[in-house]
């Protein structure tokens, strides 16, 4: 009996020292949340095209439960700096909002491989730098041709910011649009170097006013208020971006995409692992750019012209007309 006491003894003091010895099971790392910068050109609060992307963002912040940090109003000779600095800080998807930021994703990219990019309305692309080129030549070509049905003196303008692929292939847009209708109107074009500077719209456009135009489209974002005003004060239409028409009784149509939309599955993306890098055309066809007012314009103008427009989105739409994407100026 003593023996087998024993025994069972020792075989509870092995049983306790194993017990002791085993690990507990390891819980499993807790996740952390995406880290996103946002880069944008121009003020957040612009009511235009930094506005939608800083709303879009801090949107797929909530959405997400992502980490979220911006740079507003930052600078072609900063950007390559910015950029550096939020890739060495760990951010793990650099957004920048115009097609400005290409260079600079493209050369941090190849610093910080393991750093993905999104660029809006860009026009570059490699392993980690994805380009979401938007296709708003559609929205311009149509507005074009709006103006040569509407215009009374066989002039029309147009008024865009920075000179760069982006606003250029909307320039040659509004163009075509026009020559589509009248091959031979007469279609001034302006450069102010800037997205911001509403007096510089404001002159480039009162200079094609005082020319003879009747109808001036602003491209410029934020700029465009100079473009409304100087119709204002001459009677004449514009057109504007999306929901600028508030801003003014000349604005007759707004071209707007959904730019929010974009930048939210640049982030769902890499969250989910799709990400791919290069270039990525959207347009018209794919429900991205669209008119943001139509049903108002649609009520306040002639049917002729409404039918017209109507079909020439359709046209789009199906892919039965392409707007060339031009992007290198030609003569006016």
């Amino acid at each position: 009996m003593k023996k087998i006491i024993a025994v069972l003894l020792v075989l509870v003091m092995c049983l306790s020292m194993v017990a002791c010895g085993a690990k507990a099971p390891e819980a499993a790392p807790e996740a952390k949340p995406l880290k996103v910068a946002l880069c944008t050109p121009g003020p957040i609060n612009d009511g235009a095209w930094s506005s939608i992307a800083y709303d879009a963002v801090m949107g797929a912040k909530e959405k997400y439960d992502i980490e979220v940090v911006y740079s507003e109003n930052v600078q072609l000779t900063d950007m390559e700096a910015v950029f550096t600095d939020y890739a060495a800080q760990g951010y793990e998807l650099l957004i920048g909002h115009s097609y400005m930021f290409g260079d600079a994703a493209l050369a941090v990219g190849e610093k910080y491989p393991n750093v993905k990019f999104a660029i809006i309305d860009g026009t570059v692309g490699s392993e980690n730098v994805a380009s979401y080129s938007l296709g708003m030549q559609d929205a311009h070509y149509i507005q074009g041709a709006v103006a040569a049905m509407l215009t009374e003196t066989n002039k029309v303008g147009m008024v865009a910011g920075l000179e760069g692929p982006a606003i250029i292939k909307c320039v040659e847009a509004y163009k075509l649009g026009a020559a589509s209708v009248n091959p031979d109107i007469e279609v001034m074009t302006a450069f102010t170097g800037s997205s911001d500077d509403i007096d510089k719209a404001k002159e480039a456009a009162m200079a094609m006013l005082d020319d003879g135009a009747d109808i001036v489209s602003g491209g410029a974002n934020q700029a465009n208020a100079g473009t409304f005003k100087a119709c204002d004060s001459k009677g004449a239409l514009s057109f504007g971006e999306t929901t600028q028409r508030e801003l003014s009784d000349s604005v007759i149509l707004c071209n707007t995409s959904d730019i929010g939309g974009l930048l939210e599955t640049a982030i769902k993306n890499v969250i989910d692992g799709t990400y791919e890098g290069g270039i990525h055309d959207i347009g018209m066809k794919d429900g991205v750019v669209y008119f943001s007012d139509f049903d108002a314009f649609s009520e306040e103008y002639p049917e002729e012209v409404v039918k017209a427009v109507s079909d020439l989105i359709e046209q789009i739409q199906k892919g039965e007309l392409v707007v060339p994407k031009i992007e290198t100026l030609t003569q006016n």
